[in-house]
């Protein structure tokens, strides 16, 4: 709930005041990194909305130029706010980003951006209509220096056509951290719904599809009969547009013994080789080493530690795209894409 990476090499793209932000709901602590990285980047926080004092404070004080407003119409009343960044309870979500694109101004969500089918749908169509711009924080891409790495390395053609990509995304569920709409189907959309949403967008990204199809997933609750709504693993395997595979793995299971809160793994087999990232630990190693990457090819084995090497470049991109009308951080169709994904396996799985 309270994990917020900043990247360690970010640079400013705008003068202060070039790009104002407001942050509202929140709802996931996520939020914190989502504005953090924002403001490394140039953007100015002008603005605060969030009811309960406790965590309007906590931002506050971290911010304090920024004001708190008393309605969230205060924020879209205004006009020097270019993007509302949030990170409501998920069912929440897409109401809260039709207000923001109907004020003129564009919206940056905490992932899943959608519960079900019929908000995607909605906000498909008003952003074709306003060319506003709808963003998600798939963070384990985004917010990982590792993925961006290993990223790059695809795109380069070092393990060859990527023919498949496995991902694992186990979390520590710390139930009594978690607040009440965790634990509510409704609310939270589901396992695959929820973190799954991050595999498919990674899916996506590394092998270059613009479309897929789902072909098999499973939801289920396997140890927690005192929260019958919360599913605890989840899985699904999809083909994407060019025919290359995808499976991932989430989970709540993680136990207290690991020193971080989820072993993140992903695994990307190419023709030419393979890379698997280490993304939040590498267990075993003295130090609990993250941001690992292990490319193997014909050429030979390869570790590669890039913490503080790659950095966030989303979050830069993103503000580029708000100021200029651009989709350089990630096209909107692929940002919808990977919902889609997700919901469809959600939805298959739920079946």
């Amino acid at each position: 709930m309270h994990y917020a990476p900043e990247g360690r090499t970010q640079t400013a793209v705008c003068a202060p005041g070039e790009c104002v932000i407001a942050a509202a709901y929140f709802d996931h602590g996520h939020i914190y990194g989502m504005v953090a990285n924002l403001v490394a980047a140039g953007a100015t926080l002008g603005w605060i909305f969030e009811p309960d004092d406790a965590k309007a404070r906590a931002m506050q004080m971290r911010y304090p130029e920024a004001r708190r407003a008393g309605h969230f119409d205060e924020i879209l009343n205004d006009p020097r706010v270019k993007l509302v960044v949030a990170a409501a309870i998920p069912c929440l979500r897409a109401e809260i980003g039709a207000r923001v694109i109907s004020a003129g101004k564009d919206y940056f969500t905490d992932k899943c951006p959608f519960t079900t089918l019929d908000q995607l749908q909605q906000i498909r169509a008003m952003v074709a209509l306003t060319r506003q711009i709808y963003a998600v924080c798939y963070s384990e891409r985004l917010q990982n220096e590792a993925t961006e790495h290993a990223l790059n390395l695809t795109k380069h053609g070092v393990i060859g056509d990527v023919v498949q990509v496995l991902g694992l995304g186990p979390h520590r569920l710390s139930a009594p951290e978690r607040p009440p709409w965790f634990f509510v189907k409704e609310q939270y959309g589901g396992i695959i719904c929820d973190l799954g949403s991050h595999q498919v967008e990674q899916f996506l990204s590394f092998t270059g599809s613009s479309g897929g199809q789902v072909n098999w997933a499973r939801a289920v609750n396997l140890h927690h009969p005192e929260y019958p709504e919360l599913e605890d693993f989840g899985e699904a395997a999809m083909t994407g547009s060019g025919g290359a595979a995808g499976y991932f793995r989430v989970d709540w299971f993680t136990p207290k013994g690991l020193r971080t809160w989820g072993d993140g793994r992903l695994f990307i087999q190419g023709t030419k080789g393979s890379i698997e990232c280490r993304k939040y630990i590498d267990i075993g190693a003295p130090k609990p080493l993250e941001n690992v990457v292990i490319v193997v090819t014909e050429s030979g084995e390869e570790r590669h530690e890039v913490t503080g090497r790659v950095g966030f470049p989303y979050f830069s991109r993103l503000i580029t795209d708000c100021l200029e009308r651009q989709e350089t951080a990630m096209t909107q169709a692929h940002t919808f894409l990977a919902a889609e994904l997700a919901l469809k396996a959600q939805q298959f799985a739920d079946a």
